[in-house]
């Protein structure tokens, strides 16, 4: 039984993804040479690849540029008592809404900049925040 499941084992796992596996590595190393690859640890790869998964939350907020609006408004220190507030999750999910993604560049939030932005609407009231992916600008109503 032991030799039977160790055989089905290496079939699931190695021998049936052996061609579709090297048909993939060798297009990846056509578009990335593997020799460009090797000065990164694992570690490194996967945060160039990936970005970083954890963030100094305060630095983003030292990052932001505002428009129309100062630091000093009471929309933007409500919103960011809020932020502050918010479990790791939701702020996660807040980049997704403000960038299309949870994570951030290899490069770390430190060059990492958004705009916070009045949509300078009629109506404050009867709108919602709403981003700008493209622009990394939220607009937040009064």
């Amino acid at each position: 039984r032991k030799e039977y499941v160790d055989l089905y084992v290496n079939y699931k796992f190695n021998k049936s993804v052996q061609k579709p596996f090297e048909d993939f590595m060798q297009g990846f190393l056509r578009g990335c040479p593997a020799r460009n690859w090797k000065m990164f640890s694992p570690e490194e790869l996967q945060v160039l690849l990936q970005g970083h998964p954890t963030f100094d939350w305060h630095l983003l907020e030292k990052n932001v540029i505002y428009a129309q609006y100062t630091e000093s408004d009471q929309t933007i220190r409500n919103f960011w008592t809020v932020f502050h507030e918010l479990r790791e999750e939701k702020k996660k999910m807040f980049l997704v809404f403000l960038s299309g993604s949870d994570r951030i560049s290899g490069y770390g939030l430190q060059p990492f900049r958004f705009c916070i932005a009045d949509p300078q609407i009629e109506n404050p009231d009867g709108s919602s925040p709403y981003a700008s992916t493209c622009h990394l600008t939220l607009f937040l109503p009064r």
